[in-house]
């Protein structure tokens, strides 16, 4: 270690640094090899690795680890009275010469007794139970969504190609005609009477699309798959009722905590609800938690954001200083790497963050309206550098409104395509005035024709 580094001045003298391991738990309370111990996974190995830790004097612990290793050794160490900092793997990984999962705890706890770590964001209680149970429901929804691409495939290969007269072959006409099928219907006309009259389709044409060489074991199949996508909808189900219990339970706490105001009239805005969307009034319970705010006025924005948004972060956003860590930690910024004073790059950071996830699908949804100014600058950043990165641009345009709208408690302001346009005009008029300022042009100089 060099000399400047040991000059360093220790911020954190009482620190520890945790290697997290699927099995194995090495910690270091120092740089002597005397410091450092192994610990297993098990909750009596949990009990003994932190009564340690209190015997060391250690009050402060950096632990670093990916996937899910970490959550029972963190929660144990915050319950005893330890202060635990989860640290981004990216921000210790510099360590030079041979890599051991000795020399990683020691590492961390040099980091972080020189004060050179920061936490990631960990939401609280509320939100990390409500988080959990949302990421079960979107892996429920996944796995229906594979049966249901699988009987497409049973009945395409009996030739009924039921999947290209209806859109949705597990909609209310999707259903009703595999239920009779299941049930040995075959007479094309009969089925095809069974869809309902929204369809865009004829009976005719339906009808010619359920002609073909029922199989036996294509049928097998078929109800083996439907079955199973019944079972994933009746587990959904009782996912979004569970869901709906601990965003009431928590909504009655806020009221007799103070924080929420008991009576409150909110506009209901009229939003088109996805087939996949929770089976529950989260509009007016979002905007009895933000105390009026309510999120659903902003263009693009569905059930499925709000509850991602919910579990992901929570409402309460003043853990990020500005709009700009907001989006920073969603992975919508760009991310500059800079060089002699010349960027040589500004791609932005591919990270799996749900609600990233969340507000581009909600931007994509803006790219395909006709109206608004959210729309306007979408097509604008569509036009110049094409449509993914028009879907960051206004993804991140999301994160700010919402960051300002909770943060600062302020309505969203719905903008009209021609009062957003005729302010961007302005602001380009007004721009021209500057560089023609700028490069000290005369009026006599100005030759362009006016109509």
């Amino acid at each position: 270690m060099s000399q400047k580094q040991t000059n360093l001045p220790v911020v954190n003298p009482k620190a520890a640094g945790i290697d997290v391991g699927s099995r194995t738990h090495f910690v270091a309370v120092g740089q002597r090899a005397e410091d450092v111990r192994s610990f297993g996974c098990y909750s009596a190995d949990l009990t003994k690795l932190s009564e340690w830790l209190k015997e060391e004097g250690i009050t402060t612990i950096a632990m670093e680890s990916t996937g899910s290793y970490w959550k029972g050794l963190f929660q144990q160490l915050q319950h005893d009275g330890f202060e635990v900092l989860l640290v981004n793997g990216k921000h210790t990984k510099n360590v030079r010469g041979r890599k051991t999962d000795v020399l990683d705890c020691q590492w961390i706890q040099r980091l972080h007794s020189l004060g050179l770590l920061s936490g990631s964001f960990l939401p609280d209680e509320f939100t990390g139970q409500l988080r959990q149970y949302v990421r079960n429901r979107e892996h429920l929804i996944e796995q229906a969504a594979v049966y249901a691409k699988k009987m497409k495939q049973s009945l395409r290969l009996m030739n009924i190609r039921l999947d290209v007269a209806i859109r949705d072959i597990v909609g209310e006409s999707g259903k009703a005609i595999v239920e009779a099928i299941l049930q040995g219907q075959r007479d094309p006309l009969q089925l095809a009477a069974m869809a309902n009259y929204r369809v865009k389709k004829s009976k005719a044409e339906i009808a010619l699309s359920l002609e073909g060489n029922w199989k036996d074991e294509y049928l097998f199949e078929l109800k083996m798959s439907y079955d199973l996508f019944n079972v994933f909808q009746q587990k959904i189900a009782e996912c979004d009722e569970k869901i709906e219990h601990l965003l009431t339970h928590h909504l009655i706490g806020c009221i007799a905590d103070g924080k929420v105001q008991t009576h409150m009239n909110t506009r209901t805005v009229k939003k088109k609800v996805n087939k996949n969307a929770p089976k529950l009034n989260l509009q007016e319970i979002c905007a009895r938690l933000t105390n009026g705010i309510n999120l659903y006025e902003i263009e693009g924005v569905s059930n499925i954001t709000i509850l991602t948004l919910l579990s992901e972060t929570g409402l309460d956003l003043t853990k990020f200083p500005t709009a700009k860590h907001f989006a920073s930690w969603l992975a919508l910024s760009p991310n500059n790497k800079i060089s002699g004073g010349k960027v040589l790059s500004s791609n932005v950071s591919h990270h799996n963050n749900k609600l990233a996830q969340a507000l581009r699908r909600a931007a994509n949804a803006i790219g395909n309206m006709k109206a608004g100014r959210l729309n306007q600058f979408f097509r604008r950043i569509a036009f110049r550098y094409g449509r993914m990165a028009a879907i960051t641009a206004t993804a991140r345009k999301l994160a700010v409104i919402i960051w300002n709208m909770l943060t600062k408690n302020e309505p969203y302001r719905y903008e009209e395509t021609a009062v957003y346009n005729d302010r961007l005009r302005k602001l380009q008029l007004k721009n021209i005035q500057k560089r023609i300022m700028a490069l000290n042009i005369h009026s006599d100089e100005l030759n362009f024709a006016t109509t």
